[in-house]
């Protein structure tokens, strides 16, 4: 039932964007009953995004190589191209400027999407920290921050969505790590 659902409401969404998105075409094109679905999702919003995560998976994985440019631009790419992609970029964006409105949209993105990935990031960045790999005293929300909010502000601006390059993804990493990379080669 859950993957029925789910799937449903993927294929919904995929097709008519967030403004096209409601509750009734996913009943009807999943055939289960409204009772049901809204015992497992309390709002439109909380479906929607479970059925885009549903649709695009997780492909944005966090790794610890030990290189940590190689395993951030590893994650930012992953998501770069993720959003590349033409349904799942723009509705993406428009989730995202539906949670603006959408308290339980919004608590289900921190809570499924956005909470865990940036708990992923701090995790790697400290471990980098504690190896030495990175100076002591940076603050690791501020690099979080700098990386994901070049890349959001690009996917959010129409006019600047061409621009969210793999090329530009790498050119953030090494920009946002330029001034907090301890440099480890022995003189």
């Amino acid at each position: 039932m859950r993957a029925d659902v789910l799937a449903a409401a993927a294929g919904v969404l995929m097709a008519e964007g967030v403004g096209g998105f409601t509750v009734e075409k996913v009943i009807a094109a999943s055939g289960v009953s409204s009772a049901t679905i809204y015992k497992h999702w309390p709002s439109r919003g909380a479906l929607a995004l479970d059925g885009y995560l549903h649709a695009v998976g997780d492909a944005i994985a966090v790794r610890d190589s030990g290189d940590i440019r190689a395993d951030l631009e590893h994650m930012v790419v992953a998501f770069v191209r993720m959003v590349s992609r033409r349904p799942e970029g723009a509705v993406f964006a428009q989730l995202i400027g539906a949670a603006q409105t959408d308290q339980e949209l919004a608590a289900q993105f921190d809570h499924h999407y956005f909470g865990p990935r940036r708990r992923e990031a701090f995790a790697l960045l400290e471990a980098t920290k504690e190896r030495g790999q990175i100076d002591a005293d940076t603050d690791i929300g501020v690099l979080v921050d700098l990386i994901w909010g070049a890349c959001y502000i690009r996917l959010l601006l129409p006019h600047l969505t061409d621009q969210l390059t793999p090329a530009f993804a790498r050119e953030v990493v090494a920009q946002a790590l330029s001034g907090v990379l301890v440099d480890t080669a022995t003189p």
